[in-house]
């Protein structure tokens, strides 16, 4: 089983990245092969609109980007990490997934799919400062989209409200054990 691993945030070692460790523990013990991608290493600008990936299944823009499209088709599992900024995901984030619309014209405009013998699985895992009740939909429904048109399923998130501090999470036990639960679960999934 191959993981791949998407952190949209721009921080290292923050309350995103220190979540996503726990579940790659997680992941990792139930013996699946991960590959992480932190988003804020990589030079991805943003989508121009220009229509190029409708005839073709890459998009025309020549960055970093392209070092990504290989690794997504690859996987078994995705996972999208980010923190949420004014409701939804980081710029690092949307830019990525503004990207995708490369494989939005792949799957929607020439009709090809991935083709795999089993569906892909896809995923969020997000945290946020504030403890707001609808904090993570915007962020959600992003993703959902962004992970149909990489032609992977939703299958869950794993969503930590009220981490604030940079290193919060790490004082957060139980949100810990629960992320390496879901670590698990995409792994055996």
């Amino acid at each position: 089983m191959k993981i791949l691993v998407i952190n949209g945030s721009p921080r290292k070692n923050g309350n995103t990245e220190i979540l996503v460790n726990s579940m790659i523990e997680g992941a990792r013990g139930s013996g699946a092969e991960i590959e992480v991608i932190r988003l804020a290493e990589y030079a991805i600008q943003p989508c121009v609109g220009c229509g190029g990936c409708d005839k073709t299944d890459r998009c025309v823009i020549e960055d970093d980007m392209q070092k990504l499209y290989d690794l997504i088709d690859g996987a078994d599992r995705l996972v999208i990490a980010s923190p949420i900024y004014f409701y939804n995901v980081t710029a690092q984030t949307k830019a990525f997934i503004d990207r995708c619309q490369a494989m939005w014209s792949r799957k929607y405009l020439l009709g090809k799919h991935h083709g795999g013998d089993e569906p892909r699985k896809g995923y969020f895992v997000s945290v946020c400062a504030t403890r707001g009740e609808r904090i993570f939909d915007g962020a959600i429904l992003t993703v959902k989209y962004a992970l149909d048109a990489m032609d992977f399923a939703y299958d869950g998130a794993l969503l930590v409200k009220g981490v604030d501090r940079k290193g919060a999470m790490a004082e957060k036990p139980e949100e810990l054990e629960r992320a390496r639960e879901f670590g698990r679960r995409i792994a055996s999934n």
